[in-house]
C-alpha cells in the first residue's frame, strides 16, 4: 500500500490491489496480462508485470492505468519467460508515479529478485525508520518495499537459500499481506499469519498460476488447487509444489469485505462462492429486516447478488430498477464536486417504468460517506418510487481499516457518528436497516472473519496509533 493521504475520496470503498504469478508455462507474460484484466476490479490505476528468461534475466514494464492502457503489443515483446509476476493498483491521490507501481525489482549480488504484495502493514513506519537508521535507502513510500529490504538484512551465508531470510523477515512484519516474490528460479507466494486477504493456486498445464481470485484461473484455464494458508510459504519450482510455514497460523480472518464488495462474484475465498455468500446475506437481510413493499431493486454491480437473494426470501418480485452504464470512464477523478455528481447520474439510471409507483426495496453492499445512497434515493423519487426502503448487505461501516481498504479515518463514514435513525433521514429513505454482525458471519458458514471496520476488533497491534 502507498502511505499517503488522499485529498479526495469518492464513496466507494477501494482495495489497494491484487497480485498474480505464473510459474512454468510459455508466454508467461501473454498469460500475466489476461490475468491482470481479470483482477481489474481490485486496482485499476496502475499495473505492472515483471518476467524471467531463460537465462535468469529479469524484464519488467509497468505504467499508470489500466492493464489495457499500459500493455500493447510492443511493450509484450519486451518480456519474455516462462515465469512471471504482475500487480494491479488502486492509489490514494497523491502517491501516483512509477516509483509506486508494483511488482518491484530489486538487483542485488547475491540474485536479484522481484515482489508484489496486496495488503498493508501496520509496522511500516517502524520497520522503515530502523532500516533507514541501518542504512536502507527507499525508492517509494509503499510498505511493500520494506519487505524487500528485510529480505536483505537477514544475517544469513550468500549461498544459504533465500527461503531462510524470506521467513525471517516475514516474522518482522505485522498486518496484511498477501505476496508473490520471484527469483531467478522460482515463485514463493506468502499470506499473513491471519488471512486477511485471499492467495489461491492453480495448475496451468505442466505450470502453475498464483492469483488474488479464482477468476483469473477461469480465464486461463488453470484447474484450482487450493488456497495458500495463513502463515504459508508455498514455493513454486522445478519440483512442484512445497509448503513452509514461517508462523503458526493465528486465525482465518479474512477480510469480510472481500465478499461483500471487493472480489468478484465468480470468485471463490476459502471454499466459498462471492455470489452465493451475497445471496445468502441477502436472505437474511430479509428475515432480519422485512420491508413492506412492492418489488426488490439492487445497485449494480456487486449488489444485485444480494438483492436476489433478498427477493427470494421475502417473496417480493426482483426488479431490474436501475441501469449501469457500461462506458462510463472512473468519475471519482473528475475535478469538481458539480461534476462528479453528474458523473453519479451517468453511471446509474432509474428504470421509470418499473419503479413508478411502486414501494422500493433498494438492496446496497454497505454505506460508506453516504453521497451515493442520497443520490440513488432522490433519483428513484424522481423517477416515481412511492417509498424507498434501503436494505444494506453488511452491518454499518464504523472504523479506520489498517488492512489494505482505503479507510483511514472514521470521520470518511456517516455511521461512524451517526444512528441508523440519523443514516435513513440524512439518505432520505423510508426505511433503512444493515446486515447483523452475525448474518455476516451466517452468509458464508464462517467460524471467523475480519470485521474491524464494523466492530473495532482489530486482530493486531496498531503501532500507528501508538506513535
Amino acid at each position: 500500500m502507498c502511505k499517503c493521504n488522499n485529498s479526495y475520496r469518492d464513496d466507494k470503498l477501494h482495495h489497494e490491489c491484487g497480485v498474480l504469478g505464473i510459474y512454468g508455462v510459455e508466454d508467461a507474460a501473454g498469460l500475466a496480462y489476461y490475468g491482470l484484466h481479470a483482477l481489474q476490479h481490485r486496482g485499476q490505476q496502475g499495473c505492472g508485470i515483471v518476467t524471467v528468461d531463460a537465462d535468469g534475466d529479469f524484464h519488467r514494464v509497468k505504467g499508470e492505468g489500466l492493464v489495457t492502457e499500459v500493455f500493447n503489443e510492443a511493450k509484450m515483446a519486451k518480456l519474455p519467460g516462462k515465469m512471471a509476476i504482475g500487480h494491479v493498483r488502486y492509489s490514494n491521490a497523491g502517491c501516483k508515479g512509477t516509483e509506486n507501481l508494483q511488482p518491484f525489482l530489486f538487483h542485488h549480488n547475491s540474485g536479484d529478485f522481484a515482489l508484489a504484495n496486496n495488503g498493508q502493514i501496520v509496522n511500516y513506519h517502524q520497520l522503515r525508520d530502523e532500516l533507514e537508521d541501518r542504512g536502507s535507502l527507499f525508492q517509494s513510500s509503499s510498505d511493500a518495499e520494506v519487505l524487500a529490504h528485510l529480505i536483505k538484512k537477514q544475517k544469513f551465508e550468500k549461498d544459504t537459500p533465500r527461503i531462510y531470510a524470506l521467513k525471517a523477515a516475514l516474522n518482522q512484519i505485522d498486518g496484511a499481506f498477501a505476496c508473490v516474490v520471484m527469483t531467478g528460479r522460482r515463485i514463493y507466494a506468502c499470506r499473513d499469519k491471519n488471512g486477511f486477504h485471499p492467495l489461491a493456486i492453480g495448475k496451468l498445464g505442466e505450470g502453475y498460476v498464483v492469483a488474488s481470485e479464482t477468476c483469473a484461473f477461469d480465464v486461463l484455464g488453470a484447474e484450482y488447487i487450493r488456497d495458500v494458508e495463513p502463515g504459508e510459504i508455498v514455493t513454486l519450482d522445478h519440483h512442484g509444489i512445497r509448503s513452509q510455514f514461517y508462523a503458526e497460523t493465528e486465525r482465518h480472518a479474512m477480510c469480510a469485505m472481500e465478499y461483500v464488495y471487493f472480489a468478484r462474484p465468480d470468485s471463490d475465498i476459502e471454499g466459498c462462492n462471492v455470489h452465493n455468500y451475497r445471496k445468502e446475506s441477502g436472505r437474511i437481510l430479509a428475515k432480519e429486516a422485512p420491508a413492506d413493499a412492492d418489488i426488490v431493486i439492487g445497485v449494480p454491480d456487486s449488489s444485485l447478488s444480494a438483492a436476489q437473494g433478498y427477493a427470494e426470501a421475502s417473496g417480493l418480485p426482483y426488479e431490474m430498477g436501475l441501469i449501469k452504464s457500461k462506458y462510463v470512464g472512473r468519475t471519482f477523478i473528475l475535478p469538481t464536486q458539480s461534476l462528479r455528481e453528474k458523473g453519479v447520474k451517468m453511471k446509474l439510471s432509474p428504470v421509470k417504468t418499473i419503479v413508478k409507483g411502486k414501494r422500493v426495496v433498494l438492496v446496497d453492499d454497505s454505506i460508506v460517506r453516504g453521497t451515493t445512497s442520497l443520490k440513488i434515493v432522490k433519483m428513484l423519487r424522481e423517477a416515481g418510487a412511492a417509498e424507498v426502503h434501503v436494505r444494506i448487505a453488511s452491518a454499518p461501516l464504523k472504523y479506520t481499516c489498517y488492512y489494505g481498504v482505503d479507510v483511514h479515518t472514521p470521520q470518511e463514514l456517516i455511521s461512524n457518528s451517526n444512528s441508523v435513525e440519523q443514516v435513513c433521514k440524512l439518505i432520505d429513505a423510508d426505511s433503512l436497516a444493515f446486515l447483523s454482525h452475525e448474518g455476516m458471519y451466517k452468509a458464508g458458514k464462517r467460524q471467523d472473519l475480519c470485521i474491524a471496520c464494523f466492530n473495532h476488533q482489530y486482530p493486531t497491534n496498531l503501532y500507528e496509533e501508538e506513535k
